[in-house]
């Protein structure tokens, strides 16, 4: 009775249909692992989801290295390959030209009232300049994919050798058996590397594609049409450019084929452009765009009336007044050349005949007394001038776009930027005392052999047409052409680049005076579009056949516009 009395309250306990209703812990720690488990699959299925996405736009706006080319056998193959580009290309470009734009927008935005923020980020962002930039390198990409892949299939009869579609892998010499076993026998038999159909394919493709007159006229006749969508200002511009790197590329790879080769051929670019600027910048300075002429100007850190008033005297042989009183009035001028500057003014008033046909030295550097204290002012002038500008050219890319390296060596990363910043300051100071230098040594020279007595050694040696030399205009000219030396003080992988970025400016002014005196005929709305075709002919010749000779940059931009193909 004991054992049954003591067990009733167990069942009963057991069949509570309140206890009944409770879960027990095993099976609410199961339901919970079970919904955390699920959760896990689905964070993981959205950020696998997510990375997949931004993969594929990050290949939409950024091309990987190593892209294969793609073969298109058929015209609306090469269409739709050409549009795809297109497309690409142009959001791409906008992209670009907006995100600049926008840099800009936020250098001056604290000059600019509040109230107009918006219309500035608007126009930035939305504005002509990224509509146009976007137009021109599109229609570029498309019209160049598609004639690059579709001149093959329209013009069939046109193909290549079978040297020219054998792969670089195959053996070049030997029997049939020996070239089809992949064994080659330049002496000694040896076993090249086997490749498979597709890399093979891949390769056959690429030599394929690459015919040079495919190459050169897609890319004249694209680089010519596209680049009618930007404005005649940038027309000029991006016509120089191309143009100049095309001769560069075609320059880099006749040397490489025929070994020919000009020592210091960038300083010698470099001085003969810079020969044609200074000679436009002291007599011509119509045939260089205004921003050009400020820039110059502000470098130099010489008044402006005294570059004015010399070349009023030059072309017309007087002496320009007003500059010469605003040249007076600047702070701080010597005593001694402020009496020199007012006897010349007496003497200009006066219409005396021996008028100098320049500006003296004492009008082109007031407030030094000597041309070697001026030369020393303005080096260091220009020098404390341009460091901080060219430390941040030299800082900024370095850091930025060598983040690795700099982690790894911080210091050494530096101490490079630091030096280059120091040669580049100095390179345009050595350029700014040469320029003025041969300014002043030639008007002294001439001065000093004039003051000579009639019956002298000097005079009767020298005859008058040989004196007048040092006055005749051509030697503006060699001012500049002077200053290529200081280009040795600059990093010898910098030369080529400076070469690069005043040749255009000097190609421009010589353009423009060979028209003024009737050389060239005019030519019109279609003249930078020919000269576009002409240099986007070259570069895309190279860039399709000999990438290695142009630069750098040049290979990275046409890569990511318009790929292998």
């Amino acid at each position: 009775m004991q054992g049954a009395n003591d067990a009733a309250p167990s069942s009963s306990s057991s069949l509570d249909p309140q206890s009944a209703k409770r879960p027990t812990f095993p099976h609410r720690s199961e339901s919970l692992s079970m919904m955390s488990f699920e959760n896990l699959v689905s964070l993981a299925n959205a950020r696998a989801h997510y990375e997949e996405r931004m993969k594929y736009a990050r290949k939409a706006l950024w091309r990987d290295k190593g892209q294969p080319v793609v073969d298109l056998p058929t015209l609306r193959a090469c269409l739709e390959h050409a549009g795809y580009g297109g497309m690409r290309s142009a959001g791409l470009a906008f992209s670009a030209r907006a995100s600049f734009n926008v840099f800009l927008t936020l250098i001056f935005l604290r000059k600019v009232p509040r109230a107009k923020w918006f219309a500035l980020f608007r126009r930035a962002i939305f504005g002509t300049d990224s509509v146009r930039f976007a137009a021109m390198l599109g229609t570029f990409a498309a019209l160049y994919k598609f004639l690059l892949n579709a001149l093959p299939i329209l013009i069939p009869a046109v193909r290549p050798s079978p040297r020219d579609l054998s792969s670089p892998f195959d053996a070049e010499d030997g029997d049939e058996s020996t070239q089809s076993s992949g064994i080659a026998t330049p002496g000694l038999r040896e076993r090249a590397p086997r490749l498979s159909l597709s890399a093979h394919a891949q390769m056959v493709l690429i030599r394929k594609r690459t015919r040079r007159w495919h190459s050169a006229l897609a890319g004249a006749i694209s680089g010519g049409l596209a680049v009618l969508w930007e404005k005649r200002s940038r027309q000029t511009f991006l016509a120089q450019q191309v143009f100049v790197r095309g001769l560069q590329g075609s320059y880099n790879a006749l040397s490489e084929k025929t070994g020919l080769h000009i020592p210091h051929g960038a300083i010698i670019v470099f001085s003969l452009a810079c020969g044609q600027i200074m000679y436009a910048f002291f007599l011509r300075p119509d045939t260089l765009p205004r921003s050009y002429i400020a820039w110059i100007q502000e470098a130099s850190k010489a008044s402006p009336d005294s570059f004015e008033m010399n070349r009023i005297a030059v072309r017309e042989h007087t002496i320009d007044l007003p500059a010469l009183d605003r040249v007076i009035a600047i702070p701080n001028v010597t005593p001694s050349n402020l009496s020199s500057l007012l006897d010349l003014r007496a003497r200009a008033v006066a219409g005396a005949s021996d008028l100098p046909p320049y500006a003296p030295c004492y009008g082109l550097h007031p407030t030094a007394d000597s041309c070697y204290n001026a030369a020393g002012g303005r080096f260091v002038e220009v020098f404390r001038w341009m460091l901080p500008i060219y430390a941040a050219l030299h800082f900024i890319p370095s850091i930025l776009l060598r983040w690795s390296l700099f982690r790894r060596d911080p210091l050494h990363l530096l101490k490079r930027a630091g030096v280059g910043s120091l040669r580049s300051s100095a390179f345009l100071s050595t350029f700014v005392i040469i320029c003025e230098g041969v300014f002043c040594i030639k008007h002294t020279l001439y001065e000093r052999i004039m003051a000579l007595p009639a019956s002298s050694a000097v005079r009767r040696l020298l005859p008058q047409r040989l004196i007048d030399l040092l006055l005749h205009k051509g030697t503006w000219w060699f001012s500049g052409f002077a200053t290529g030396l200081a280009l040795l003080i600059e990093d010898r992988r910098r030369r080529a680049e400076l070469a690069m970025y005043v040749l255009p400016k000097g190609l421009e002014s010589l353009w423009a005076v060979a028209r003024g005196h009737g050389f060239v005929r005019h030519t019109g709305n279609w003249g930078e579009g020919v000269l576009t075709g002409v240099g986007m002919g070259m570069v895309m010749t190279i860039y399709q056949n000999d990438p290695q000779h142009l630069s750098g940059l040049v290979r990275q931009i046409l890569y990511q516009f318009i790929g292998p193909n």
